[in-house]
């Protein structure tokens, strides 16, 4: 029977990397994105009499926790190192609105759902709030920007945009950054679980610690190894077999160098990595080898984000949505349909954009992997009460994400770039 198993396991991996290489190629132009099909067929899968027993993150909560940190450090490389814009004030004017309004709103609403709709505690509720709030553009890979110059780039003395279409610069820069800056607001959670609500059992810590310390060392570390691991890159071209053979592994090694050294120092990781690879773009922003680092970073991306969805079908298979109540459907319909939406124009109220353009960014709140990882980190270091009704919301929210705003992207994207 375990032999019998590990064959099975060769086989689904097998065809989770062929879709991984296949399906771009068939979808690519589609109403449908990526991640659905790994889910239908994680679905599939873990439904099979003869095959493995479902995943369940709240029994495997470190593993849920160590693989969704490695898609997620691993995405933020991705798309730090695709931004052709300089980042500034004016041209990531949108990123801020979005960071500063957007998501502190998004996480409000969604814990006011939380607690007021579906009854969970207010340190749970928090944790709900806090856990929605990172968006995922790669589970909807149209709403990203594309390869590194692959628009008509700024000259780099330039404040002003590159060749990114405004909505795909504002939702993959937003991604980017709010992965890491949810932390404070989980640690606010695992804080109000653990003290209790008085502030003054945990305000002081949280915002020196948390909110203060942790943010400036992820941006003063992702900065500094960024540019060092830049001049290394960059320093000579690989011109030999073997170096060629292993071109833009800088990428992968990168990620788990800066994320390591910047928890050790206990900053926030995803922030380091993304701001790292904001710097190795824009170190050499001509060079060729560019495109070797994206094209590593990305086909990791792909595979380890393939790897989860299937993992989150088996999860759905062994009863994940099962706790799901009216009120809680109500909820999760609510924070995608119009938490996300109304927190995104508030946020661009004001913004030297169309309306269409700034109603496309605020519905494509998209949610992924980084829920996962965050809500399998606040349960690991606290205890909190409807755990499995947390996770039930979360996943409900993640699955209604892929399937609607993977049908639409395509479509909405195209329209709005015609």
């Amino acid at each position: 029977m375990a032999l019998e198993l590990y064959d099975v396991g060769l086989v689904a991996i097998g065809l989770v990397l062929l879709g991984v290489a296949i399906l771009p190629r068939l979808v690519g132009d589609k109403p449908i994105s990526m991640p659905i099909f790994f889910v239908g067929f994680g679905f599939l899968l873990f439904s099979m009499p003869f095959t493995f027993p479902a995943p369940d993150p709240l029994e495997q909560g470190e593993t849920t926790e160590r693989l969704a940190e490695l898609g997620v450090i691993i995405a933020l490389m991705s798309v730090g190192l695709k931004l052709d814009r300089f980042p500034g004030l004016r041209a990531w004017a949108s990123t801020w609105r979005l960071l500063a309004i957007t998501m502190p709103l998004s996480i409000a609403g969604a814990a006011l759902l939380g607690w007021g709709l579906v009854g969970l505690l207010v340190p749970a509720a928090v944790l709900l709030g806090a856990v929605i709030a990172p968006t995922d553009p790669v589970l909807a890979s149209e709403v990203q920007v594309e390869e590194p110059g692959a628009g008509n780039e700024s000259e780099p003395h330039e404040e002003m945009e590159g060749g990114e279409d405004e909505v795909r610069f504002a939702l993959s820069s937003e991604a980017g950054l709010n992965d890491g800056l949810a932390f404070p607001f989980t640690y606010l959670a695992i804080a109000l679980a653990l003290v209790g609500l008085a502030p003054e059992n945990w305000l002081g810590e949280w915002l020196l610690i948390d909110v203060v310390y942790r943010i400036v060392a992820g941006v003063a570390i992702g900065a500094v190894v960024g540019w060092l691991l830049a001049k290394v890159i960059f320093a000579a071209i690989p011109d030999t077999p073997i170096a060629q053979s292993v071109q833009g592994i800088e990428a992968i090694a990168g990620t788990l160098a800066i994320y390591g050294l910047t928890e050790l120092a206990g900053g926030y990781g995803f922030i380091a990595v993304f701001v790292a690879a904001t710097a190795i773009r824009h170190y050499e922003r001509t060079h060729d080898y560019n495109e070797a680092l994206h094209q590593m970073a990305e086909l990791a991306e792909q595979t380890v984000m393939a790897v989860i969805m299937v993992l989150f079908g088996g999860a759905i298979v062994g009863g994940l949505l099962e706790p799901l109540t009216v009120e809680a459907i109500g909820a999760v319909i609510g924070i995608v349909f119009i938490v996300r939406p109304l927190a995104g124009i508030i946020g661009l109220l004001g913004f030297d954009r169309s309306w269409t353009e700034r109603g496309v960014i605020s519905f494509f709140g998209i949610r992924g992997i980084g829920t996962f990882y965050y809500l399998a980190y606040g349960l690991n270091e606290a205890a909190f009460a409807d755990a499995d009704l947390i996770w039930a919301l979360a996943g409900a929210v993640v699955l209604v994400s892929i399937v609607v705003h993977g049908i639409t992207a395509t479509p909405v994207i195209s329209r709005i770039l015609d």
